[in-house]
Parts: C-alpha cells; sequence; structure tokens
C-alpha cells in the first residue's frame, strides 16, 4: 500500500508540475508581445507609475517576445497582445501612460530623439519621457513591440494598448475604446494630404494648438518675427521683400511634421504664416490642424493688392494729398504699395487679404445681361429716367474702365473693393447724370442729339472717376427703350418721311428715265449729230477766218482815219490859230481907225479892203440902175451883211436880223 501511495501522490506530483510547466509556458506569436503581471511581491508602485521595473507586484516593464516564453504560474500572468501595426495613408498617435508629468501649461510631451519610436520603455523613462501626448506620430507602414500599458497607440481601426484611467478602461471592457473616445474623428489620423481639389490649386492653412502665446496685437505667428523684413527695407526693393515674405521658413521644422523643433526654433500658438504646399504630411492632430483654402491666382490682365493684418507697424507712404487710408510698404499693416502680378502664391488669406484688380479693360453694362467675363455688373440695371415732358426712357448703357496695376493699390484703399466701386461709386454717378440730362431735355431733343449726351457723359464720368485714381475708357448708349406714345408719334412721322423719300426717288427715277431716253435719242442722232457739229465747226472755222479779215481790214481803215484826222486836226489848229492872230490884228487895227475916222468911214475902208482881196465881187448880180456909184455900193455892202459874209471891225460877224 505504501508503494502504491507514494506512487500516487508522486503521479499527482508530476500531473501538477506538468499542469504548471504548462501553465507556465507561453506561446507569443511572430506579430505579439506578452504582457507580464505579476501576482505577488514584497515592494509596492510608486503611485503615478503602473508599471514595475524592479520585482513590484503589477505590471512588468519587460514584454516577452514572439516565441516559447516560460513565466512560472500563478506568481505571474501573461496577456498577449498585436505588436502596433500603422496601415498605409495613417499615422499612429502616441499617449504615454508613464513618465514624468507634463509642465504646467503644456499640453504635449517633449521629445528627445533616444525615444525612437517608443519601442524601449527604459530609455524613454531615463531621458525623461513625460506622460501624455507624444508630439511625434507613427508614420504609415510602423510595425513595432510597444509597451500596452506604457503607451497607447491610437489608429484609425483600432487603439492599442491597455487604458489605465477608468472611463478608457471601461470603455476598452465594452470593446467600444475609438478615436473618438480621445475626441479624434477617424479622418484626423490619415496622411494630410494638400493635392488641387477639381483643377484649383490648393494649400494648407496650419493653425497651432501648443506654443508660447503670441505677442500683444498679433493674430499669427511667423518664425522669428518681421527683424529680418525691417534689416531688408534700406536696401531691398519691394519685390525682394515680397519674395522673402512669400518665402516658408517651414524647411526648419520638417513643415511642422517636427513638432519639437518648430517649439525649439520659437514657434508660437495660434494661425501659422507659412501654409503647407503640394505634398502628404504626417502630423499630429492633437497639436496641428490644417484647412484647405484655394492658392492665390492671379491671371493674365490682373493685379492682386495685399491688404496685410501682420506685420511691422504701419508706416504711410501715399503721401498728404491721399487722404484715403495708409499705403505702406510690403512687411507693414496696411495695403501694400507693390501688388501681387501675374503668378500663384502661397500666401495666407487669414493674414493677407488678396483684392484681384482688373487692368485690362473693364466693360460694364447696365442692362438686364450681364458680363460674361465676370461679374461685376450683376447688380446693375437699365437707367430709368424721365423728359422735361415726363416720357419714361429706359437707357441701356455701356462704361469702359480701366484700372493701372501701379494705381490700384490706392484705388482700393479709396473704394474697398471693385465691387464697391462698380456698385457704390459708378452706379450712383452714371445713373444720376443720365437722369439729370434727360430731365433737361426734350424727348426729341435727346433722340436727336443722342451722341452729343453720349459724350457729355464720357467728360462727366471722366471727370468724376479721376478722383478715385481710375480711367474712363468710353461711354456708349447701346439701346434707348422709348415710351408707347412717343413710338407711336414717331412710327408716323417716319411713315412721312419715308412715303417724302418714296415720291423723291420715284421723281429721281422719272428723271433718269427722261435722261435714258434723251440718251437713247441722242444715240440714234449721233451721225447727224456728228455731221451737225462738223458743219458747225467749218462754219465757226470760216466765220473766225472773216471776223479776222474783218478786223484786220477795220483796223487798217481805223489807223488810217486816224492818222488822215490827226493830219486835218493839226492843219485847222495852225490855220485856227492864224486866222486867230490875224483877226486880233485886224480887231485893233479897226477899233484904232473907228476912233480915228468914224465907224461908216471904218466900214468903208473894210468893204473896199475886202474887195481888194476878192472876197466880195466888184460886178453886182443884182444890176441896179439909177443912182450915183454910191448908191451902188451901198447895196451891194448890204448884201453881204444880209449873207453873213462880212466881218465887221471889232471880230464879230453881223448876223442878218430876222424879218
Amino acid at each position: 500500500m505504501g508503494v502504491g501511495l507514494f506512487g500516487i501522490l508522486g503521479a499527482v506530483v508530476a500531473l501538477l508540475l506538468l499542469l504548471l510547466f504548462f501553465r507556465s509556458v507561453h506561446r507569443i506569436g511572430p506579430t505579439q508581445v506578452g504582457l507580464v503581471t505579476k501576482r505577488y511581491g514584497f515592494r509596492r508602485l510608486p503611485d503615478d507609475n503602473p508599471i514595475a521595473f524592479r520585482g513590484e507586484a503589477g505590471y512588468q516593464a519587460e514584454l516577452l517576445m514572439p516565441g516559447a516564453r516560460f513565466k512560472l504560474w500563478p506568481v505571474y500572468s501573461v496577456v498577449k497582445f498585436p505588436w502596433v501595426q500603422v496601415p498605409a495613408g495613417e499615422i499612429g498617435v502616441v499617449i504615454a501612460q508613464v513618465g514624468q508629468p507634463l509642465p504646467i501649461g503644456a499640453k504635449s510631451a517633449h521629445y528627445r530623439p533616444e525615444f525612437g519610436n517608443y519601442g524601449d520603455l527604459r530609455a524613454f523613462l531615463d531621458n525623461g519621457g513625460e506622460k501624455g501626448v507624444q508630439r511625434p506620430v507613427l508614420p504609415p507602414g510602423t510595425l513595432a513591440p510597444i509597451h500596452p500599458v506604457a503607451f497607447l497607440v491610437i489608429t484609425t481601426r483600432e487603439v492599442f494598448g491597455l487604458p489605465v484611467a477608468p472611463e478608457l478602461a471601461f470603455a476598452e471592457h465594452q470593446h467600444q475604446l475609438t478615436p473618438e473616445s480621445f475626441g479624434l474623428r477617424h479622418e484626423q489620423l490619415n496622411v494630410v494630404v494638400i493635392a488641387p481639389n477639381e483643377n484649383r490649386d490648393m494649400i494648407g492653412l496650419v493653425t497651432v494648438l501648443e506654443g508660447e502665446p503670441l505677442p500683444s496685437g498679433d493674430i499669427a505667428s511667423r518664425l522669428g518675427g518681421f527683424d529680418d523684413i525691417a534689416g531688408m527695407e534700406e536696401e531691398t526693393s519691394d519685390a525682394g521683400i515680397i519674395d522673402v515674405l512669400l518665402g516658408s521658413k517651414n524647411s526648419l521644422h520638417n513643415n511642422y511634421q517636427d513638432f519639437q523643433k518648430f517649439l525649439d526654433n520659437g514657434g508660437r500658438i495660434g494661425l501659422q504664416h507659412d501654409p503647407l504646399l503640394y505634398g502628404a504630411y504626417l502630423l499630429n492632430p492633437f497639436l496641428v490642424r490644417v484647412e484647405m483654402v484655394p492658392m492665390l491666382v492671379v491671371n493674365q490682365g490682373q493685379v492682386a493688392v495685399i491688404k496685410g493684418f501682420v506685420g511691422l507697424p504701419t508706416l504711410d507712404t501715399s503721401g498728404v494729398d491721399f487722404k484715403f487710408g495708409s499705403i505702406v510698404r510690403p512687411g507693414h499693416r496696411g495695403i501694400w504699395q507693390e501688388p501681387l502680378r501675374t503668378g500663384k502664391y502661397a500666401i495666407n488669406p487669414r493674414i493677407y487679404a488678396a483684392e484681384i484688380v482688373p487692368t485690362s479693360i473693364l466693360t460694364l453694362n447696365w442692362a438686364s445681361a450681364s458680363s460674361q467675363a465676370h461679374n461685376l455688373d450683376a447688380r446693375l440695371e437699365s437707367i430709368v429716367g424721365k423728359s422735361r415732358e415726363g416720357f419714361v426712357f429706359t437707357i441701356d448703357l455701356q462704361v469702359q474702365i480701366h484700372i493701372s496695376d501701379t494705381r490700384a493699390p490706392k484705388v482700393i484703399s479709396s473704394v474697398g473693393t471693385i465691387l464697391n466701386l462698380v456698385n457704390e461709386v459708378l452706379q450712383s454717378a452714371v445713373g444720376n447724370h443720365f437722369r439729370n440730362t434727360l430731365q433737361d431735355l426734350e424727348a426729341i431733343r435727346f433722340i436727336e442729339t443722342r451722341q452729343e449726351v453720349q459724350e457729355a457723359a464720357f467728360t462727366a464720368i471722366t471727370r468724376y472717376l479721376t478722383g478715385y485714381e481710375v480711367e474712363t475708357r468710353g461711354v456708349y448708349i447701346q439701346d434707348v427703350v422709348f415710351p408707347p406714345e412717343l413710338v407711336e408719334v414717331l412710327t408716323h412721322r417716319e411713315i412721312a418721311n419715308q412715303q417724302r423719300a418714296t415720291y423723291e426717288e420715284q421723281q429721281r427715277a422719272e428723271t433718269v428715265r427722261i435722261q435714258m431716253e434723251k440718251a437713247r435719242g441722242t444715240a440714234n442722232m449721233q451721225a447727224d449729230l456728228a455731221a451737225a457739229q462738223v458743219s458747225v465747226e467749218i462754219n465757226r472755222n470760216r466765220a473766225e477766218a472773216r471776223e479776222a479779215e474783218a478786223g484786220g481790214e477795220a483796223a487798217y481803215v481805223r489807223l488810217t482815219g486816224q492818222a488822215q484826222a490827226d493830219k486835218v486836226q493839226a492843219l485847222g489848229l495852225a490855220e485856227a490859230k492864224a486866222a486867230e492872230a490875224l483877226g486880233l490884228a485886224r480887231a485893233a487895227g479897226f477899233a484904232a481907225q473907228r476912233e480915228a475916222i468914224g465907224e461908216l468911214s471904218t466900214a468903208l475902208v473894210a468893204v473896199a479892203g475886202a474887195v481888194a482881196e476878192g472876197q466880195i465881187k466888184i460886178v453886182p448880180e443884182v444890176l441896179v440902175t439909177g443912182g450915183s456909184t454910191l448908191d451902188g455900193l451901198a447895196g451891194t455892202l448890204m448884201k453881204a451883211l444880209n449873207n453873213g459874209t462880212l466881218t465887221l471891225p471889232g471880230g464879230g460877224e453881223e448876223q442878218p436880223e430876222e424879218e
């Protein structure tokens, strides 16, 4: 019996040892770790550390790696956990449940290169690892044996580790431990990818959730502030300063992926000056948030006027004559005096507001249809006005303006936006001008002087927009909708005009027909007409020949007669002069003789002299008989006197007396 009893006890002991052996041997899979828990121990763990490093009871720091491992049961228990695996396109966020407490105000733990990927727990604690959210994230494809109690790793599909906090432990026990349990959304655990969105270029605006506070008055953080810009102003052009401002400092911290370097380089909490460009980024969602916004694109024929809300203090460069705000150099707060020209710019629209200004000719339509190239005139409507008589006109108008690229900052400083320029400045100015013009004109006068009204509008609008640094290139009346009653009057008038024109055309047609008939008749008589013209020409030549011959003869006669007349005139003048001299001499002699011998005796002497010269015939034509000789002589003398042939002394001829 004794041998049998010992045999049974030996068998039981062997069975117990075998059971103990099998309970103490653990097979750890190739992608697993074994978490060892010591049930009994003489040392107690510190209050702030759930992991034992020196044989204390509790979770042990050493993990069982893949393979067959021995841990004496029931002193130790082993629970298998999978290795941390981060799928492609995702990240793993690490939360440490062991280590030193975070400094006051800190939201994440300081990182050191010795920590690696958190697979060496002892190295983490020996180098001052801190509890809480770790700043680096595990990249896609990570496969690491990470202590499940020391660290929790959050991925989109699974939360790796064993939470210590009661609320998280309860959720894990209920198999409800998800990223939402930590305040994260699944999409925040994906790799941040910045790429075009439907052919629109995009950038990522970064907001940092940890760091030193911003300086007073700043709304965004730029590494190093703007001290470098202040040092460049004396020797660098505006374009050079803009290149520096738009140049990114993200290389200093690997585009916010190395958050520890970001803080070490002076990074501050809040909105960041430098955005992210195209690429894929591993960003800690507890520390960095990214918002996708379109990139600033300035097309040909445009400039972008920048309103800076961060930078150096405002230093106005516009001069005392400009009264519409501050124009500053790039890098200062205010409207930059140098606009951005054609290109694509990764500029943060939260801190640099860009106003696109068209520098090509801008056409605005006051009509029901807006322009196809832009929607600036979408709110413009046809102008409605009344003439002096009360007729209501509707005018479709087109105005062309131009803004110079160098004047664009002043235009924006004056009106705020191009939309304000159109809807508040131009709309009132143009509408009021045409309404006032219509009110001062009769309806017919407006229609007749449409071109003059258009030119006057161009002059008025040009003068008005000059005060806003805007050029006016054209004002055109596109269409005028007349009131029905005026249209009726004009229609009747036009019908009458068309009838008159028709009658005039008919009259001209008849005139043309007459001329055509005349031409046809002339053509038919062309041979006779040619012969007649030749005959007329021959007769004209003969007449001209005869006229020339007669003219020659007349000239000869005229010259000959003139010579003869000149000769006769000369002889007559000579004889007259001689007779005048002789008469004067005789008259003087007769006067002296009359005084000496008497008038009768003088007459007798004159008769005797005449007889002697042969002027008086001695034999009388009438024979007188009887009487004395003296009587006969007296009779002859009387006859001479009666005939007017006897000149009396004194130079005059005695005229016969009337009976």
